[in-house]
């Protein structure tokens, strides 16, 4: 089993910036592909944030957080980070990150059901 417990949400005023991490436990954590998801408000779709793959680091991203948002993984340590620069209010959400086992395209690591193993999610709140 594997488990995945994510760090560093929080309240922020607009234009600054925040790191989240997403560190991994249990059995030996190899998976394809690593995304973070974004959740606002609650009961709606989560929203594709950015995924990297983890062996090559290929990496996809939301247009919506196109040059804003840099994922990253250290293998080492098995984490994959969120650096969120220049927030905006519209960046309210909890976001979770997800894992994937199952060697996907592209246009699969956008979608949620690809993920195997999700996080319990946090909460990142920007203020105008």
């Amino acid at each position: 089993q594997v488990q995945l417990v994510e760090s560093g949400g929080g309240l922020v005023q607009g234009g600054t910036s925040l790191r989240l991490s997403c560190a991994a436990s249990g059995r030996t954590f190899r998976p394809y592909a690593m995304g973070w998801f974004r959740q606002a408000p609650p009961g709606k779709d989560r929203e594709f944030v950015a995924a990297i793959t983890w062996s090559g680091g290929t990496i996809y991203y939301a247009d919506s957080v196109k040059d804003r948002f840099t994922i990253s993984r250290d293998n080492a340590k098995n984490t994959v980070y969120l650096q969120m620069n220049s927030l905006k209010p519209d960046d309210t959400a909890v976001y979770y990150c997800a894992g994937t086992y199952s060697s996907s395209t592209g246009d699969k690591l956008v979608a949620a059901p690809t993920y195997d193993y999700w996080g319990q999610g946090t909460r990142v709140t920007v203020s105008s």
